[in-house]
Formats: structure tokens, C-alpha cells, sequence
């Protein structure tokens, strides 16, 4: 079984059910069986399998088993952690990337969670939260003001 390094926490592994990623495992745990059984099975009597390698067998399906379990957990973390930040937008102005290829801005008024991660409702049009470029308070200036130069210590001795 191969496991990319980015597929637990992928938004859409995030925000999906589990249900199929608890059916491969069943299935991968069936299959080790399997094949155990049948490896002690059509074992040669006269050179019987060392146990020691069959120990070795089992606790790296265990220690697989976990890792499973670890980025399963961490893909639920970042999930919670996406829908906060989400919802936490409400009430702000953000800017975004359209799929023509220009920017608008407006003020969130709602967050939907899909399968794909949370969608902003901005302004009556549905923004994926990947294509947020900026976010700031509704009362926030567009742009803040040039700050304002410091007064200089040194006094102009020149007539």
C-alpha cells in the first residue's frame, strides 16, 4: 500500500465522508490475513517460516495501521482549523481571484461547508476560501495611509 505524503490532508479528504477510507483499510487488513494464511499455508514442513520475520510482518502492518490513523486525525484537525478560519471571515471584506483572471472584493456573509472545503458567500457569489488573496476588517481602509515622516533632530544652519 502506497500512501502519497499529501494525501491526508488534501480538502477534499478533509471535507469528504470517511466511509472509504475505512473500507480500504478493512480490505488491507483482509488481505495481509490472506496472504499470511497462506504463506504459513505452503510452508515447507522440512525449513518452516522463521517467526521472527512474521513478528517483524505484523508490527509493521501495525505501525501502518497507526500512521493511517495518525493523518486521519491530522486531516480532521486541519479541517476544524479551515472551518474556523472560515467562519471567523463573516462580517470581514476580503479580495479574491475570479476565474477570468481579474480580483473583486466584498464583505463575507456566509460560509458553506462542502465537500471541497468552505465556500464563502460574498456578496451574493460563491468564493472558494483557496482563492481569497486578502482579508481585512470591514472597517479597515482600503489601504492604509503613507505613514508620516519622522521630525529630523538636526536644525538647518545654513542662512
Amino acid at each position: 500500500m502506497s500512501i502519497t505524503p499529501t494525501e491526508g490532508v488534501g480538502p477534499t479528504s478533509v471535507f469528504a465522508p470517511q466511509a472509504a477510507a475505512s473500507t480500504g483499510s478493512t480490505a488491507d487488513k483482509d488481505m495481509f490475513l490472506q496472504l499470511m494464511v497462506a504463506q504459513m499455508k505452503y510452508q515447507d514442513p522440512m525449513n518452516p517460516t522463521d517467526s521472527s520475520q512474521f513478528l517483524s510482518q505484523t508490527a509493521q502492518f501495525t505501525a501502518l495501521e497507526k500512521m493511517q490513523d495518525v493523518a486521519d486525525q491530522t486531516g480532521l484537525l486541519l479541517g476544524a482549523s479551515l472551518a474556523f478560519g472560515a467562519s471567523g471571515m463573516v462580517g470581514r471584506t476580503v479580495t479574491y481571484g475570479r476565474e477570468d483572471g481579474t480580483t473583486a472584493t466584498g464583505t463575507v456573509t456566509g460560509v458553506t461547508f462542502g465537500a471541497t472545503g468552505p465556500v464563502l458567500d460574498v456578496d451574493g457569489a460563491e468564493v472558494p476560501l483557496s482563492l481569497v488573496q486578502q482579508v481585512r476588517d470591514s472597517a479597515a481602509p482600503a489601504s492604509a495611509p503613507a505613514p508620516t515622516p519622522a521630525p529630523s533632530d538636526t536644525t538647518d544652519t545654513t542662512d
